[in-house]
């Protein structure tokens, strides 16, 4: 482990990217401790006091704490999540924005800019909720002018997070975004730490042993993947002529990685956002989107089952990856190019997706209800629990496997075996 450690830092593109990812990282927790004006951190930390279980908990684990002190990044990155969710739904039933998916670089451009704005609107509603409800409960004393500042800082640390992501994904070592959130739920490892210690002693015995067993389980399905033999035919190109060979079409058995996870939480956290604007209806959201209740426990598992299937068909297209087989002379042996060979890929697809979908679900699911029926405490659940330990462990396998790409093509040996 410190071999590879020392071969990363010799690598000055490595190191730099390291360094910079680091950096980027500090001044998100920075902001995270940062007020935003004319908030009283304490008043609000007080509100929060035993609302672990409550979707604020929830939304707070995602922010790193940063909500509860209603800091200028308390929204964290969740209203760009939201954003990318509806514009990837939107761009199925809207044919400019699939013709947009279609034109390539520039295409992905103009889409990232609607996200952009959408994610605006999404953080100023968010603010704007979260500002009359704390206010409501005597948690905020503020008038409209205060509320319009507070509403604006907010906004702005939104996207002020939404351009470190990016710069992290383009300069740093990757996956800025998911990165982000990482950093938001290893923040709330010390304090479940603390609980599990103090816990009784059925949970100091047996919560290390389902935590453990969770992330080998999700190496497991993470890393597993169904490899399609790939053959292809000798062809004259020019006046040369290319030798055939073999290799084989990896298929991952969770394609689409903790994004799933990550879409179902954001989803999941809208409705209460709603709710704010309506007390009316605060009632209804109270009974049925708590985390830990069956009902939001089927709907999470629902909308990870359905989030999977979707992402893994964004990112992966049968049709083109057959087409592209065919134009470079490849075919897989038994099977004819062209339909049926994007038949093929797409069965073997959704065998796939159908049980790495369940397994996300499974493991999102299982830990609230050992939690909840078990008598483990909230900061385990808000900790340790099953959406947190798929982000942190997702997240974590993906930025490895790009910093051992970064490795191998510097001709150091690779950290994963």
């Amino acid at each position: 482990m410190f071999s590879w450690l020392a071969n990363a830092w010799r690598v000055p593109e490595l190191r730099r990217r390291l360094i910079f990812t680091a950096a980027a990282l500090a001044v998100y927790r920075l902001g995270s401790w940062i007020p935003a004006p004319g908030v009283d951190s304490a008043a609000i930390s007080n509100y929060f006091s035993g609302r672990g279980g409550t979707v604020l908990g929830l939304l707070n684990l995602f922010s790193g704490g940063a909500l509860s002190q209603f800091s200028i990044f308390a929204l964290g990155i969740m209203p760009y999540v939201t954003a990318s969710i509806i514009v990837q739904l939107m761009t199925v039933v809207v044919p400019r924005l699939a013709e947009l998916q279609k034109e390539g670089e520039s295409g992905y451009a103009k889409i990232n800019q609607y996200t952009r704005y959408l994610t605006v609107v999404l953080a100023a509603a968010q603010a704007l909720g979260y500002a009359f409800l704390f206010r409501s409960q005597d948690a905020l004393q503020a008038n409209s002018g205060r509320i319009v500042l507070i509403v604006v800082t907010l906004t702005t640390g939104t996207t002020l997070l939404m351009w470190i992501g990016e710069q992290i994904t383009r300069r740093g070592i990757g996956n800025g975004i998911s990165l982000l959130i990482f950093a938001s739920i290893l923040t709330g490892l010390p304090l479940g730490l603390t609980a599990w210690w103090n816990g009784g002693p059925m949970e100091r015995i047996f919560f290390p042993l389902i935590a453990i067993g969770i992330v080998a389980a999700i190496v497991f399905v993470q890393e597993g993947q169904r490899r399609i033999p790939i053959q292809y035919a000798k062809r004259m190109v020019g006046r040369r002529m290319t030798a055939g060979g073999s290799t084989y079409l990896p298929l991952r058995v969770n394609m689409a990685g903790v994004i799933p996870v990550i879409f179902a939480a954001a989803v999941l956290a809208f409705p209460p956002t709603i709710a704010q604007y309506f007390p009316s209806t605060q009632s209804f959201v109270n009974e049925y989107f708590q985390p830990g209740d069956v009902t939001f426990l089927v709907l999470e598992g629902a909308m990870i089952v359905l989030f999977t299937f979707f992402y893994t068909a964004v990112q992966f297209n049968p049709v083109e990856q057959a087409d592209n087989l065919r134009k470079h002379g490849g075919y897989i042996p038994g099977i004819r190019p062209g339909p049926p060979t994007a038949q093929y890929l797409d069965r073997v697809l959704t065998r796939l997706t159908l049980p790495g979908s369940l397994f996300l679900a499974t493991v999102a699911v299982l830990p609230s209800l050992f939690i909840r029926y078990g008598g483990f405490s909230q900061a385990n659940a808000g900790a340790l629990g099953g959406t947190s330990v798929l982000i942190a462990v997702g997240v974590a396998l993906d930025t490895m496997r790009q910093m051992e790409s970064q490795m191998m093509m510097r001709n150091y040996e690779g950290f994963l075996k």
